[in-house]
């Protein structure tokens, strides 16, 4: 033992500690007993023991843990911006090109939490999207998936609450679009937008109020849900067993203790993460345009990324539509999911069977093919208010339209299924792939492919290019 180990400790103390501890297994010497409150730790929030095909990297991707690390990431960055950062017009600008110049590592650190922020989005998407896939959605799981579901609406609402705080050209308008879809909520939209607001516009008390959101409040119940998130994981057995499709499990299954079987594997998943995110943020700034200017609209005007399929949807339907009722009852559709999608035996079986597979990839090639066929007539051929100008909008432009999609896509995919005998399970995830590959192409149309006034152009013929 080490000197320093019984440091201002009277040797006879520490006798009758060491005697009194040796007995019970617990380490006497300050290593050991280090290394037993970080494996405590670890425990409380991992089983002693994990079944041993979980911990293949092919099943999960590691993206719940990643969704972990980006966030202990935004929560460490976020309280370093806070210290340089006052949250009113025009001071929270100049912090922000202060805290980029004359703060060291001031950069970086904005650098890494904004692009920690908008990989969490894409991260959190694709664990669910993983859980889904593996049936990790279904009984007695169902409670995880919607805390799932709510932690995704969270991350969302963290990103953009947080775009608004740099008071830049970029972020002023993009929340002025984004926060004016809320009211068109039927009845309580135009309170609720003031209500965010702070007034009847984008201004000092909307920056007040989103950095109270982005600060506190969201990242608050993120946490705890997560918390809770990791515990029913134990609690519901843990992850679901991969397994492949009409393969029967054993009744007893090789398992592995968590040290180091488990934690190694993470540790090293996570020091390569955090390498990638310091290398990109040491590369590649944070946008950051003029100071925000309420007289001068940039032409576009967009909504942040992650809403550019809402905003495309906006184009080609009666807002009350576009903006409420499909995302509504998409967001509901994927919170009853577990309850409708209730077949157990295929759990841990990527897209349920190799059958499920294929038609996965069909689904998901219609949409790619129909989607932007659908765009170009909207826009180039179809007239619904000229067709049917006696009708209120929200019927010729709302209704009417989207009968006719869903139709067509319960019709296809109905097609799809009854050629290829699926399964209901299997038409579930037909018709999922289908609608979120939709959402895909419409974001990228947004983003890529809306111009000036919010047309259809090539951005490659764009002046310049």
């Amino acid at each position: 033992m080490k000197p320093e180990d019984t440091e201002e400790i009277p040797s006879s103390l520490f006798d009758r500690m060491r005697k009194t501890l040796a007995p019970s297994g617990i380490p006497t010497d300050r290593r050991g007993r280090m290394r037993m409150v970080v494996d405590t730790l670890i425990l409380h929030i991992h089983p002693t023991k994990v079944n041993s095909r979980t911990l293949r990297f092919t099943y999960t991707w590691g993206l719940g843990g990643l969704s972990a690390l980006l966030t202990v990431i935004l929560v460490s960055t976020g309280v370093l911006l806070e210290m340089n950062y006052t949250p009113s017009p025009p001071d929270a600008y100049l912090d922000i090109i202060n805290l980029t110049t004359n703060v060291w590592f001031g950069s970086l650190v904005r650098n890494l939490h904004h692009w920690s922020g908008n990989l969490l989005i894409v991260a959190a998407v694709l664990h669910l999207l993983r859980v889904f896939f593996t049936g990790g959605h279904r009984p007695p799981r169902e409670l995880n998936w919607m805390l799932g579901v709510a932690m995704l609406l969270l991350v969302l609402g963290a990103n953009f609450t947080g775009y608004l705080l740099p008071w830049d050209e970029l972020a002023y308008w993009a929340i002025t679009v984004g926060t004016s879809i809320i009211s068109y909520v039927p009845l309580v939209g135009e309170w609720l937008n003031r209500l965010l607001l702070g007034g009847p516009e984008v201004g000092a008390a909307t920056l007040l109020n989103f950095y109270a959101l982005h600060i506190s409040i969201i990242p608050v119940t993120v946490v705890l849900l997560m918390s809770y998130h990791f515990w029913r994981i134990r609690k519901d057995g843990g992850l679901t067993i991969p397994k492949k499709p009409g393969e029967e499990l054993p009744k007893k299954m090789e398992s592995v203790t968590t040290i180091p079987y488990l934690v190694r594997p993470e540790l090293m998943f996570a020091i390569a993460w955090l390498a990638i995110m310091f290398f990109w943020a040491m590369l590649v700034p944070a946008p950051l345009e003029g100071i925000a200017n309420p007289l001068v609209s940039p032409n576009p005007a967009k909504a942040p990324w992650y809403f550019m399929g809402l905003q495309e949807l906006l184009l080609h339907f009666h807002p009350v539509i576009g903006a409420v009722l499909i995302p509504g009852l998409a967001l509901t559709s994927l919170f009853l999911l577990p309850f409708y999608d209730v077949e157990i035996k295929t759990v841990g079986v990527y897209f349920r069977s190799q059958r499920g597979r294929y038609l996965a990839i069909i689904s998901a090639g219609l949409s790619l093919l129909i989607s932007p066929i659908w765009v170009l007539l909207d826009e180039y051929v179809i007239h619904w208010t000229m067709w049917l100008p006696s009708w209120p909008t929200w019927i010729s432009n709302g209704l009417v339209p989207l009968s006719i999609l869903l139709l067509g896509i319960f019709v296809l995919t109905g097609w799809i299924a009854k050629l290829s005998r699926a399964s209901l399970e299997e038409r579930v995830l037909v018709i999922f792939v289908y609608l979120f590959t939709a959402l895909v192409v419409l974001t990228v149309i947004g983003i890529f492919f809306r111009g000036p006034g919010m047309e259809l152009f090539w951005p490659w013929m764009m002046p310049g290019h």
